[in-house]
């Protein structure tokens, strides 16, 4: 078999259907290669930098160079307007972005929670990029499609990366922030009841949910509970003792104690 056909990769490792198949091999070059398997065969990504390995015009990437060109831009002018991407060189950046989207969602597979908060954070910084420097509206816009979906898994990513340090409500808190950045967004470019319906604020929600269920219950939230059902089943003098331990220790959290 020639030394450059596929088919032993691709017999050795099945396509299967509905699933994201991606490993971590060693290449020739003895670096970690990420290899993720699609229905025609393996697409293979660098670690890191651009995931195809190349450098265009000596760069990381091509936004790095576009942002090059901005700076170049403004320390002659003193700012930067009149820049402005044409819409070859921001059909560019959307395909590169598409390079990036395939690695974090290979890497979200494969657990490497920092790796997607790296590149979703590129993407977002390309999509914005593109909307503030396109000469052409419809280019301007055009990455906005993705915001929702690039949001969340960087969010959903970052707070992974917190559950594991133990550091639950730091999760929930970058959650909440995820979660206001997609009602801004449905809220300014979607229809009513398109943040209620988002696919991405649904696993963001359940996210919330799940971090919830492993943090300590707040003395004030559990106090008041109690005292609900103290109300609820007429023990009043239960409930009245309840209702000073809640005042006292709302002060407390005040500062006034």
């Amino acid at each position: 078999m020639c030394a450059k056909d596929l088919q032993v990769i691709i017999e050795d490792w099945p396509y299967e259907s509905g699933q994201i198949n991606v490993r971590k091999i060693r290449g020739g070059d003895n670096r970690i290669k990420i290899q993720m398997r699609v229905n025609l065969g393996v697409l293979q990504m660098e670690v890191k930098g651009r995931p195809d390995g190349s450098r265009p015009h000596d760069r990381e990437s091509l936004l790095d160079y576009y942002r090059e060109r901005v700076e170049d831009h403004r320390t002659r002018n003193g700012t930067d307007l009149g820049f402005s991407l044409d819409p070859d060189e921001c059909r560019e950046i959307r395909e590169e972005a598409f390079q990036y989207y395939q690695r974090y969602l290979a890497n979200f597979v494969l657990e490497d929670y920092g790796a997607v908060v790296r590149d979703s954070k590129r993407n977002l910084e390309a999509l914005e990029f593109c909307g503030r420097y396109a000469a052409d509206e419809e280019d301007r816009y055009a990455m906005e499609i993705y915001r929702p979906y690039i949001v969340m898994m960087n969010v959903r990513s970052a707070a992974m990366l917190a559950v594991g340090k133990g550091h639950n409500r730091t999760a929930l808190s970058l959650v909440e922030s995820g979660l206001r950045q997609l009602k801004e967004f449905y809220q300014k470019f979607g229809p009513p009841g398109a943040y209620r319906e988002s696919s991405e604020a649904y696993v963001l929600r359940a996210l919330r949910k799940e971090i919830r269920r492993h943090l300590p219950v707040s003395p004030v939230r559990k106090t008041r509970k109690l005292l609900e059902r103290a109300v609820k089943e007429e023990r009043y003098e239960d409930a009245a003792r309840l209702r000073d331990r809640l005042d006292s220790l709302r002060k407390q959290l005040r500062g006034e104690m």
